[in-house]
């Protein structure tokens, strides 16, 4: 699987809201956008400014859904 397939399987689980996947960004509820990035992370956009970098979908999953 790969770290959008994953990432996409995390948002459903979690019943988050998936707008739009344009390659490797992905648009989903509360304006945020996450981009996956090559070495395995996923950085959070909020409104076009970078939350941070998440290695755990978990973490950044709950943050989302809040």
């Amino acid at each position: 699987m790969t770290a959008l397939q994953t990432l996409l399987s995390a948002f459903k689980f979690y019943e988050i809201e998936i707008l739009s996947v344009n390659g490797n960004h992905v648009k989903v509820q509360n304006n945020f956008e996450v981009e996956v990035e090559a070495n395995g992370l996923y950085k959070l956009i909020d409104d076009g400014y970078i939350v941070g970098p998440f290695d755990d979908l978990n973490e950044m999953c709950q943050f989302i859904a809040e």
